[in-house]
């Protein structure tokens, strides 16, 4: 079996961080190791990791997930879990490669021809809403997300949560689905008002009404609204999962961040077993996307998959988006709400290595924005 001989990895703007593994015998694989704000932490832990599994045999996923996880001593947590995110799809691109099937059908073969996906809009307003809601219609997207509210104290007025209503309404009178994101921003005063405000307006799901550290909150307004609630971006392993199958609708861990395609394969099959769906979360790069389809393409209780096919983080930034580091750009082609299954070997991409090699000179750090409240206080953001 051959070796691992050589572990790189880049930071590319708009905000992420590739990994590519190559072996003796010349296979490679190309992973993605992205946690938003916190780059130069994974790529410390890169740096251990590599100085620990050059030399191991490569077909060994397993193995090498789980000696990274128990003999470190230390484990979990985003930036540890997403090191080991780029490691781990990585070595499932090459050992796909190698025997020059798709990963899907190392992981017992695909269920479905098609994978429904979704895609981000902004705006503060219900004019700039349905502006940026119609350009994603005619991308070929029949669902969206977007965010509930701006910045809300503990306790806000009230009013500060009609903007959100109005919104969903101006989506929803286009024809599109739309799942609401509240960002963990809102506090329970807040959030238990704005379940109910929206509930009438059959939302697709709302995403994050609470942060994960309150699980108990979250199992509350489970019991007072018949939407669906999702949760899970920040949840870095089956462990962290655990304590939601009880409350929540649909997980959406995020593959950079829980251990790759491994353990988000796990996690997938805790929550079947709980009639909880999969909708991974995926404001991240081109290799983060297709590992999440070859995963939709292998999961019964895969829903629906987020792109960030021109999402502001993207725009904003610069040209690059999830087509720029890719040469077979129609892999990632939407029509009617629908990606097709890839059938391309390993990932189903092909990386363009020179643009990665070339841009990753001009890749920095991003950095979270920040909310401050009118008496000078930090708010969630």
């Amino acid at each position: 079996m051959p070796k691992i001989t050589t572990i790189e990895y880049f930071r590319v703007p708009p905000r992420w961080l590739y990994v590519k593994i190559t072996a003796e015998n010349g296979g490679y694989g190309w992973g993605e190791a992205s946690l938003e704000g916190h780059t130069e932490a994974v790529e410390g832990a890169l740096e251990e990791l590599r100085e620990r599994l050059v030399g191991c045999e490569a077909n060994e996923i397993e193995k090498i997930w789980q000696s990274v996880w128990r003999l470190g001593f230390y484990r979990g947590g985003p930036v540890f879990q997403s090191a080991l995110s780029g490691i781990d799809i990585a070595l499932w691109d090459l050992k796909a490669r190698g025997l020059n099937v798709p990963i899907y059908e190392l992981l017992g073969g695909k269920v479905r021809e098609k994978i429904k996906v979704y895609a981000w809009i902004g705006g503060d307003k219900p004019s700039d809403v349905k502006l940026q809601a119609e350009a994603r219609m005619s991308q070929g997207f029949r669902a969206i997300k977007m965010n509930a509210t701006g910045d809300v104290a503990w306790l806000d007025s009230p009013t500060a949560l009609d903007s959100c209503v109005d919104r969903l309404q101006t989506v929803k009178s286009l024809g599109l689905d739309a799942g609401i994101d509240f960002h963990g921003r809102l506090h329970k005063p807040m959030a238990k008002q704005l379940v109910k405000l929206l509930e009438p307006h059959r939302p697709l799901f709302i995403e994050e009404p609470l942060l994960s550290e309150h699980p108990e909150g979250i199992r509350e307004l489970a019991g007072l609204t018949t939407t669906p609630i999702a949760l899970g971006e920040r949840l870095y392993s089956r462990w962290d999962v655990k304590p939601f199958l009880g409350c929540v609708d649909i997980l959406q861990p995020d593959i950079c961040h829980v251990g790759g395609i491994s353990e988000i394969r796990r996690i997938a099959a805790m929550a079947e077993a709980f009639d909880v769906a999969l909708a991974p979360h995926c404001p991240l790069g081109s290799i983060a996307l297709a590992a999440c389809l070859q995963v939709a393409a292998a999961t019964q209780n895969h829903v629906i998959q987020e792109m960030s096919l021109g999402i502001h983080y993207n725009t904003e930034a610069g040209k690059e988006d999830i087509g720029t580091y890719v040469t077979n750009k129609e892999a990632f082609e939407v029509t009617d709400g629908f990606v097709k299954v890839c059938a391309g070997p390993g990932l189903g991409i092909e990386v363009d290595e020179e643009a990665v090699r070339r841009l990753s000179g001009r890749g920095r750090p991003w950095r979270s924005g920040a909310f401050v409240g009118e008496d000078g206080s930090v708010r969630e953001w």
